[in-house]
């Protein structure tokens, strides 16, 4: 019998934002600053999602790492990166964002 090395555990952070409704356009910049980012310290973004039709304040957002100590580098890369924080105050300063949720998930299939 041949054994399988057990493949690493990949993790994706789904974030569930709530929005203010009226700031959708600069929340889209805010989303889209995050595509070069969020490569650039480490995690591999899967892309961002805002609301087309039915509701206006929710958006979502999903990004892999190659494991839970992979996604803790990554946090701390983006504490130290320029760009990174000034997405961050952006978003504080314009209160673009009313909550935020995150859930790791697993893949159950690959």
């Amino acid at each position: 019998m041949i054994a399988h090395a057990e493949a690493p555990l990949t993790i994706t952070v789904f974030i569930r934002y709530q929005l203010d409704p009226f700031k959708r356009a600069q929340f889209e910049e805010y989303a889209k600053r995050w595509l070069t980012i969020i490569p650039k310290c480490g995690g591999d973004c899967l892309g961002y999602w805002m609301p087309q039709e039915g509701t206006n304040n929710i958006a979502f957002a999903l990004i892999s790492f190659e494991s839970l100590a992979a996604y803790e580098a990554y946090r701390a890369r983006l504490r130290g990166d320029s760009e990174g924080m000034a997405n961050f105050n952006f978003a504080e300063e314009n209160r673009l964002i009313l909550a935020e949720e995150r859930t790791f998930l697993r893949p159950v299939t690959v």
